[in-house]
């Protein structure tokens, strides 16, 4: 399960930066890589009128290729490529000290992965494991006269 979550954080994050790391809920993490993203693509980008100036996508996709320079386009790879790389890092747990249980909050973790549970729900919302709460147990015992 955890590899199919760091594959889809990973695909995501290919098609927009920090989109993968909102899945995984790590927020600002999700928008500093966005933002870094969309900065980028603001600077490097060639001026709107003449993006207007084309009659079809084809055209528009030959124009921005062959008007962004080779930095632009290091610079917008790099993002893309680091923001996939970290989610899907991110997602698996590397650091160990990365997962959304170990950020400073001190709820209740998961007895399977370890990660942080919602108090509402009767199963963990990141690996699907059922939770047996305290009333569970007492209901099962047998009561013994």
């Amino acid at each position: 399960m955890n590899w199919l979550r760091a594959l889809a954080a990973a695909g995501f994050s290919v098609v927009l930066p920090g989109a993968g790391h909102a899945i995984l809920r790590d927020w600002l993490r999700a928008l500093v890589f966005a933002g870094l993203y969309l900065s980028a693509v603001a600077i490097f980008l060639p001026p709107t009128d003449e993006l207007a100036a084309v009659d079809s996508v084809t055209e528009t996709v030959t124009v921005v290729t062959t008007e962004i320079d080779t930095m632009g386009q290091f610079v917008l790879s790099f993002v893309v490529l680091f923001a996939a790389i970290d989610a899907t890092f991110r997602a698996l747990g590397f650091p160990p000290g990365s997962s959304a249980a170990t950020d400073g909050d001190e709820g209740p973790s998961c007895p399977e992965c370890g990660k942080e549970l919602d108090e509402d729900l009767a199963f963990c919302h990141w690996c699907t494991t059922r939770l047996e709460t305290p009333e569970d147990e007492a209901e099962e015992e047998p009561i013994s006269s």
